[in-house]
């Protein structure tokens, strides 16, 4: 053990200099002294060694101490921001002047000034009157001229008032009256009495009545207007013979064109229409409305904005057989009755007309001065005797066809009424007005028992029973066919829209094929559009006619036959 300790002393005696330890370190004696044993025996002291360079102290960082970029030696480690940063002045040159301007509040400098909202009011309106206002930056009490900014002579000449001290006083009182005493009122005798020159009312003379009479008379010939009179009515018959050999007029169903016209003959399946095969011309002006021959189909009946009413053959020779001349104005709709031989006409002359369709005649006419826009009969056997009208003034008429009254009114729309529509076995009538919404009505009964309105509801100028009674085709003025239920509640089928025709602004009537397959309208660019019912797809497009193509009819016992109507005045027959 002693000689153990004896070689390590040896070892570490300084009396043997390692030669290779100096031949590295000459000038610095610390940089070796870790490797240098510690000396036996004495008191072990360990030397602290900083092997790196020196850094800025935290102060010079934290202040952003630039390196001065002609400097080529870096005495401490500096951060990447600090190496890297611009140059920067005494003041940056990056400010604009607003920038760089003292400001107490964003868009400037505000001088602290403290007055009240009265006396800033005061001022200004003393200001904008007499053109004068105090200084607030002077103190009061200094003369008016240094006081005053603006017109300063002004301010001397009114001693400085502001514009409500200036104001003139009512010297002047209203005398009361005290204890009910009106005796100083002229004529008056009492509470209980008379004027002095008071009259009691008496019935006019005969002679005043008769001025009063006159005077009514020219004030309600004032007001009325000029058409008051019906446009006198009369008929064009365009065939040579009304009756054939079996005195059988043109009502009468042939029974030659192959088809059996039942009214539960519906056609199995429908085709899309290819070609035109017919054009009926005849109106001067633009087709406002088509109507097909109650169940059998085989006469047309359509009105035009040339004020005529025209009737048509749909089979055979297509021939024009009669017109129908009474109105002074645009028709706007028609409707026949159930079994054809009347039909209604409205028109913009404020008249509804009932016409006989066999031998044209102006049956009654019926008026209270307001536009019809729309006309239906009563589907009912039991009620062919009433129909319904819906006005520009917000209000649905019922009239009596016996008595020539109004016998109901629905008043519940905003805007005009547009369409009325049959729904529920005829026990119920659905409504949509220009007031975007859609109404449903018990027969008879004012008051609607259904009201259907959304904020993103258009108006819907055209509507359409289904064949088979269970949906309703809208016509919306953005540019859909929208689809509601017709039984129950009326709720709207989100899964059957029908897009991608146009016609805004356009009231373009809607109709089904027999069998429910397909959807028909036309638009603004008449174009004939058909949709497959089940998948909304848009299936074929016709150009129909160079205006507005306003109504389609799809033939109720054909399978691929439509009738449509335009603006440019003519009625074509699509197969």
């Amino acid at each position: 053990m002693s000689a153990a300790i004896a070689a390590l002393a040896s070892y570490g005696s300084d009396s043997e200099p390692d030669s290779d330890i100096e031949a590295r370190t000459d000038a610095d004696p610390d940089a070796t002294a870790h490797l240098r044993p510690p000396a036996a025996g004495g008191n072990m002291k360990l030397v602290l060694l900083n092997s790196a360079p020196d850094v800025a102290v935290k102060e010079d960082v934290e202040t952003g101490l630039h390196i001065d970029p002609s400097v080529k030696e870096v005495m401490y480690n500096p951060n990447y921001e600090t190496m890297f940063s611009p140059e920067f002045g005494p003041i940056n040159p990056f400010k604009t002047q607003q920038m760089a301007a003292h400001r107490n509040m964003l868009s400037g400098y505000a001088e602290p000034a403290h007055v009240s909202d009265f006396m800033f009011e005061q001022q200004r309106r003393t200001f904008s009157t007499f053109g004068y206002a105090l200084d607030p930056s002077i103190d009061n009490s200094q003369p008016v001229s240094t006081t005053y900014i603006g017109a300063i002579e002004k301010a001397e000449k009114n001693k400085g008032l502001t514009v409500f001290e200036t104001a003139t006083k009512k010297t002047e009182k209203r005398k009361k009256l005290k204890g009910g005493d009106a005796s100083d009122i002229d004529g008056f005798l009492g509470p209980w009495a008379k004027y002095i020159d008071e009259k009691e009312v008496a019935k006019p003379s005969e002679e005043e009545q008769k001025e009063l009479d006159e005077i009514n008379a020219k004030r309600q010939k004032r007001g009325k207007h000029e058409e008051d009179a019906p446009a006198d009515e009369k008929t064009i018959l365009h065939v040579k013979e009304m009756y054939d050999y079996q005195g059988r007029s043109y009502l009468h169903i042939p029974q030659d064109v192959g088809v059996n016209l039942r009214s539960s003959n519906v056609p199995d399946k429908c085709y899309l229409p290819k070609k035109q095969i017919h054009i009926w011309s005849g109106h001067t002006k633009g087709v406002s409305a088509i109507r097909l021959f109650p169940v059998s189909g085989h006469l047309l009946l359509s009105c035009s904005m040339d004020c005529k009413i025209k009737l048509w053959e749909v089979y055979n020779e297509r021939r024009c057989l009669r017109t129908f001349v009474g109105h002074s104005k645009a028709v706007r709709d028609i409707c026949f009755n159930n079994a054809g031989t009347q039909f209604l006409s409205a028109a913009y002359d404020r008249y509804l007309k009932l016409w006989d369709t066999e031998t044209g005649q102006c049956i009654s006419r019926f008026t209270n001065r307001k536009v019809p826009y729309c006309v239906k009969f009563n589907p009912d056997e039991d009620k062919q005797n009433l129909f319904v009208a819906g006005m520009s003034d917000k209000k649905i008429v019922q009239w009596d066809i016996r008595s020539g009254e109004v016998v109901q009114e629905y008043d519940r729309h905003l805007g005009a009424v547009n369409t009325i529509t049959f729904v529920d076995e005829n026990r119920r009538f659905v409504s949509t007005s220009d007031d975007k919404s859609l109404r449903v009505w018990e027969w008879d009964i004012p008051v609607d028992f259904k009201y259907i309105a959304e904020p993103s509801m258009h108006s819907m100028p055209a509507v359409t029973l289904s064949p088979n009674g269970k949906w309703l085709a809208c016509q919306s003025m953005d540019n859909q066919i929208l689809i509601f239920g017709a039984q129950n509640r009326f709720r709207l089928n989100k899964k059957k829209i029908f897009k991608g025709h146009m016609v805004a602004g356009y009231a373009c009537q809607v109709d089904f094929s027999p069998d429910m397959s397909y959807v028909v309208s036309g638009d603004a660019d008449g174009k004939l559009n058909i949709w497959d019912w089940k998948t909304t797809k848009l299936y074929h497009r016709i150009k129909a006619h160079d205006k507005v193509c306003i109504s389609a009819l799809w033939h109720p016992h054909e399978t691929s036959k439509v009738i449509t109507c335009g603006w440019d005045g003519q009625i074509k027959l699509w197969d």
